[in-house]
């Protein structure tokens, strides 16, 4: 396997605020052949504050062991609430989608099959990606495009509205959004027919994002025609990933995808970050510190044999709507 690590902005292109030398990277996973395959960019899951290393190298390794490229962007978060996202995290992921089908030769990848895999508020990122890619403009790609190909949401963030994930809507609004940032960041106000093809799961009992979520994706997507897999599981919680017991035990939880994390924390240990209070600071601490433990295991984290499935049920439908084309 080539492990390879793609910083996606240049000197002088990224200047978001309270990153201390934090700049977002794309991490690949590529098989060694010359065979060209589809890529699979995976979008860790967060509430829009961190990107969870459940959700990065082990399902970009469950698709790699599947046959494909796979990628993991750990994007611009927003841990402390001390500056609302807004469209920073669009900004890296539509930059991260154009180095894939700019670079697809190098990549050994399809570029008309790339399949953008979101998590929870990292699914209601890709699913911003699908619905707004065209806002985003790229001077180094002004002819490359950042749409998707299919799209993959797993117990996804989806609306500002009643079921709202609040702190994900916070972390990226502000405390003050206005009403035209909410109906925009509802996302099932906003599919329209040209949506790519979308797989949807969940679990009936998450208790951190309503199951109404991928309920109101399910029922936008019908309401515009646009192919849709909707799956939802009878046991289980938030943030399950790929819900195995390699999972539990932590195999493949590289903690790349937390090195904005890091890289803050660090900085409020130095004095850097007056802004972060005190005791915000410690729970941050408590909470990601104790994961640079090789021999760290959160006994929260169960695996979920029903929900295990749902790679495979991706994969075939994957492999269908590509034949259908």
């Amino acid at each position: 396997m080539q492990s390879l690590q793609i910083p996606i902005w240049e000197n002088g292109e990224y200047d978001f605020p309270y990153t201390f030398g934090f700049v977002p990277k794309i991490r690949a996973f590529l098989h060694e052949d010359d065979r060209v395959r589809p890529a699979m960019l995976v979008i860790p899951g967060g509430g829009y504050g961190y990107c969870s290393e459940r959700e990065g190298k082990p399902v970009a390794m469950t698709f790699y062991e599947k046959g494909y490229q796979t990628f993991v962007l750990p994007y611009t978060t927003n841990l402390f609430f001390l500056k609302p996202l807004e469209n920073q995290p669009l900004r890296d992921i539509t930059r991260a989608m154009r180095i894939l089908r700019a670079n697809a030769e190098e990549f050994r990848i399809h570029s008309d099959e790339i399949i953008v895999c979101g998590f929870s508020a990292g699914a209601h990122l890709s699913g911003s990606l699908a619905l707004y890619h065209d806002e985003i403009l790229d001077l180094k790609y002004p002819d490359i495009s950042a749409r998707p190909d299919l799209l993959l949401l797993c117990y996804p963030v989806i609306t500002s509205g009643a079921f709202a994930h609040k702190d994900s809507m916070r972390a990226l609004l502000g405390d003050h959004p206005t009403e035209a940032q909410l109906e925009k960041a509802s996302l099932e106000k906003n599919v329209t027919s040209s949506m790519p093809a979308t797989f949807l799961f969940q679990t009936a009992g998450d208790g951190a994002v309503p199951v109404e979520n991928s309920c109101l994706m399910a029922e936008a997507l019908k309401k515009a025609e646009v192919p849709f897999a909707h799956h939802i599981f009878t046991t289980g919680g938030h943030g399950l990933s790929i819900a195995t017991q390699e999972l539990t035990d932590r195999k493949n939880c590289d903690l790349f995808t937390l090195e904005q994390v890091y890289t803050l924390l660090e900085a409020w240990e130095k004095g850097l970050c007056p802004e972060i209070e005190e005791e915000a600071a410690q729970a941050m601490i408590r909470k990601f510190y104790p994961r640079k433990d090789p021999a760290y295991i959160d006994p929260s984290k169960k695996p979920n044999d029903e929900v295990a499935v749902w790679p495979l049920l991706a994969d075939q439908w994957i492999s269908t709507m590509l034949e259908k084309r």
